[in-house]
């Protein structure tokens, strides 16, 4: 469990470091060139610090041992720092849109130093490919939500610096200076997308909401397959903890040795498939 936390943390801590030296960045070219487009992403990329920041303090505390307040763990402030980071993503996507249209309807001047607009974005994107695949590595590994959704903010990065950076590219070969603010708000439109996906994500476990379909379905299977007479199950998820609740059916005449020996082993195997998961087992006489 300790070297689980400390591997999100170290990878935490990456994204924060490579999210502010893209701000830097960003916000230095998009003023010296005047671009929205550029500056609309060093936007995008300072929320996208903010959730990182979230996303290290979520997952160090998620991960804290279940205590007398909290006897079920702290996993769900993974799914609330998820919920914030898509509100902020949120905000970033109409401050976009809002400076855009400013511009767009206002006056149209050729930005300055386009190519050098362009490299930057051409250097975020390769940056945050790197690291985006390893957060999405590392949540897959510790089933972190919350990097998951920092990993989510990149990959949206990903996607508005390239086009960005190729739009900036139409402007420098045809002089079209419009194209920057509608560049603009196209981005702000894809990162509203990805920010409702992630919202809808996150605060599903928030009403203890079951697992996937897929899930039960593989869970029930297992079952099946122990030769377990089961019914009444329930699941539901906080951060990366699974939660399995299940009444089972044994002889009226087993005794409560047999019967705790019994759980056990259903316990056991089912903790060597699914890391992070507390099973709950309530028996009852055929």
């Amino acid at each position: 469990m300790k070297a689980k936390s400390n591997k999100k943390s170290r990878i935490a801590r990456l994204s924060v470091a490579s999210n502010s030296l893209l701000i830097a960045m960003k916000f230095t070219i998009g003023f010296i060139s005047g671009s929205v487009s550029i500056i609309s992403e060093a936007i995008h990329s300072s929320m996208d610090l903010v959730a990182a920041l979230i996303a290290f303090f979520a997952v160090r505390v998620s991960d804290t041992p279940p205590d007398s307040r909290h006897p079920y763990g702290h996993g769900k402030v993974e799914n609330i720092s998820g919920v914030i980071e898509g509100l902020l993503i949120l905000v970033a996507a109409f401050i976009i849109i809002f400076e855009a249209v400013k511009k767009l309807i206002g006056s149209h001047s050729l930005p300055e130093s386009v190519w050098i607009g362009a490299i930057v974005m051409l250097i975020s994107g390769i940056v945050n490919i790197y690291v985006s695949r390893k957060l999405y590595k590392v949540a897959r590994e510790t089933g972190s939500l919350a990097l998951e959704a920092d990993a989510l903010h990149l990959k949206t990065d990903v996607y508005t610096s390239l086009g960005v950076a190729a739009g900036l590219g139409l402007i420098y070969f045809t002089g079209i200076v419009w194209l920057d603010p509608v560049i603009a708000i196209l981005v702000a439109l894809f990162i509203l997308k990805e920010s409702y996906n992630l919202i809808s994500r996150a605060f599903s476990p928030l009403l203890d909401t079951s697992w996937p379909e897929d899930e039960i379905r593989d869970l029930e299977k297992l079952l099946s397959e122990m030769n377990v007479n089961f019914h009444d199950l329930r699941t539901r998820v906080a951060g990366n903890y699974k939660f399995v609740d299940v009444h089972i059916e044994l002889p009226e005449n087993e005794s409560v040795g047999n019967a705790h020996t019994y759980c056990d082993n259903i316990e056991e195997k089912l903790k060597e498939i699914y890391s992070d998961i507390t099973v709950t087992i309530h028996v009852e006489p055929c």
